[in-house]
């Protein structure tokens, strides 16, 4: 009886034998000429903006060009690296689910990449620039900040291209903030008898907690989401087992990896990419203060208004506000934001510096006509006007005032920020480009290791819909709660639960070499960017 059934083991051994190719597929010929049209046209639109915002400033010197090509190039290059680094985590599923072809799963990401950063706000691009010492920040055309600028940058593209050559997924984000702490504290060595600022704890908290729940949501909840889609669809055995050669998953499975995908694709560029255009605008600012310290597109009525909210603002504060000088004032407040301890003397000063810079807009009819010198100090003092009430506002220490006085304070502050954080659209364009071209050219290494190296066997449709989903999820809901998580660290960890609650198994040694690169990011950047820093102040000043 036997002998008269069809050999099903022996054909399914030898389709299931037959390993998907998929992440192999070679890239269409037509790519690298789009490519190269691609950055040929974007550097000539770059070119044309950047002509523009500099015809009405006195020209730049050779060292000055040199500089600032220096290091806008240095800068699109760590979008560059972030791109084929870190967004190479959210093609891994799709591409070794065979959801979609190689090639048109990374353009495809790339895209989305490029649309998050277009349509981003700039809110986290200024958020970055908020963690690094005031001091430089306010001296970022000084060697002290060229040198500051050059050490994070750097650190965090050798970093990233280190992991990178491993093929080891590692977060961006928490390199260049490694970048970040290593410069203040390699600050506070060198200048402490000074009063310089020291190291934000409270950022380095709140990486710590990053570092230890990231990997810990991942994990847990793409295994407890792939045990019930293996109950919800339990009769639909092949999505519990690997892909038949490049079989694509069934039509519902397969949307939702596409979805998921896109989604996270687009979010980290929306918010990865926004790191790059506020250490941009710093360079700009540093170099070209006269063109980009300022929001130069606001109109009279914009600076009219202002004037009349900060001398309204510094009444709320502060009524009987006295007038003290701009210099005593901005030490006050710039040491009140270097060690966050609050005095009586602050809360009158920044009244006064409030009253003061509306008085000083107002007196100009139009952004165009302030002096090159009053820029570069209107700037630092709305900036330490700025810092200084949202670090008072966070520790709930802004004086009590009725609901008309708040709204005035509230309105003045994003007034205030109008000025302040602003991103021209040629930084956009530049830095979505390089996110966007980086995800398609390095991405093989990192997505070989998500896909195949995580787990014993290889990847399932229902690990990678389940993964991607939590991957998508969390990102959102950490956007919307404010947390710090990684979402290198969140999809690898979920590609491990998965592997565990399927009882795959887990390749121990490649676990153990991405959770010592995790846990050795933060070290290593710092001592990394902090040499470099005390290198390069040699070298500026």
């Amino acid at each position: 009886m036997n002998s008269n059934l069809p050999p099903v083991s022996d054909s399914a051994s030898s389709s299931q034998a037959a390993k998907s190719t998929n992440v192999h597929v070679p890239t269409p010929k037509f790519f690298m000429p789009v490519f190269l049209t691609i950055i040929i046209a974007t550097l000539i639109y770059i070119g044309v903006q950047v002509s523009a915002d500099l015809a009405h400033v006195p020209p730049l010197s050779l060292y000055s060009v040199i500089l600032l090509a220096t290091a806008l190039f240095i800068a699109l290059g760590f979008e560059f690296v972030n791109g084929f680094h870190d967004t190479a985590n959210a093609v891994a599923t799709v591409i070794y689910t065979n959801a979609l072809p190689a090639p048109v799963a990374v353009m495809w990401a790339g895209f989305c990449n490029f649309l998050g950063v277009m349509v981003a706000s700039g809110a986290v691009a200024y958020g970055i620039i908020a963690l690094l010492p005031v001091e430089l920040i306010m001296n970022v055309g000084s060697g002290a900040g060229f040198a500051m600028v050059f050490a994070m940058l750097i650190a965090a593209i050798l970093w990233n291209l280190g992991t990178w050559f491993l093929g080891i997924p590692a977060s961006s984000s928490h390199t260049l903030i490694g970048s970040i702490l290593g410069v203040g504290i390699m600050n506070y060595i060198l200048h402490a008898s000074s009063g310089a600022s020291g190291v934000d704890m409270d950022q380095v908290i709140k990486v710590g907690k990053a570092l230890l729940f990231s990997p810990l949501i991942g994990f847990a909840f793409a295994a407890v989401v792939f045990l019930i889609v293996k109950k919800l669809f339990k009769k639909q055995l092949e999505l519990f087992q690997p892909p038949e050669g490049n079989k694509p998953p069934p039509p519902l499975i397969r949307a939702i990896l596409i979805f998921t995908c896109t989604g996270v694709s687009f979010a980290h560029g929306s918010n990865d990419g926004q790191k790059g255009m506020g250490l941009i605008m710093l360079i700009l600012i540093g170099i070209v203060p006269l063109a980009y310290s300022l929001n130069r597109g606001l109109d009279q009525q914009h600076l009219q208004s202002f004037s009349q909210l900060s001398s309204q603002t510094a009444t709320a504060i502060y009524a009987e506000h006295a007038d003290i000088p701009d210099e005593q004032a901005r030490a006050t407040i710039t040491k009140f934001i270097q060690t966050k301890e609050l005095n009586p003397a602050v809360v009158p000063a920044l009244a006064s510096l409030t009253d003061h810079l509306g008085e000083r807009v107002g007196q100009f009819g139009n952004l165009q006509d302030i002096p090159e010198a009053e820029v570069s100090s209107l700037r630092n003092d709305m900036y330490l006007s700025t810092t200084a009430f949202k670090r008072l506002d966070k520790a709930d220490q802004l004086p009590k005032m009725d609901e008309a006085q708040a709204k005035v304070v509230k309105d003045y502050r994003k007034n205030l920020d109008s000025f302040l954080q602003y991103i021209p659209n040629w930084v956009k364009v530049a830095v979505a480009l390089a996110l966007g071209l980086g995800t398609m050219v390095g991405w093989k290494r990192i997505v070989v290791t998500v896909g195949e190296r995580i787990g014993k066997h290889h990847m399932t449709y229902g690990q990678g819909m389940s993964a991607e989903l939590v991957a998508m999820s969390t990102i959102a809901a950490a956007d919307g709660f404010g947390l710090p998580v990684s979402t290198t660290h969140v999809l690898n960890s979920a590609v491990a639960g998965t592997m565990v609650a399927n009882k795959s198994g887990l390749n121990f040694a490649t676990v153990k070499t991405i959770l010592s690169a995790w846990i050795f990011t933060l070290p290593a950047t710092i001592c990394l960017s902090g040499g470099l820093f005390w290198l390069l102040l040699k070298v500026f000043n």
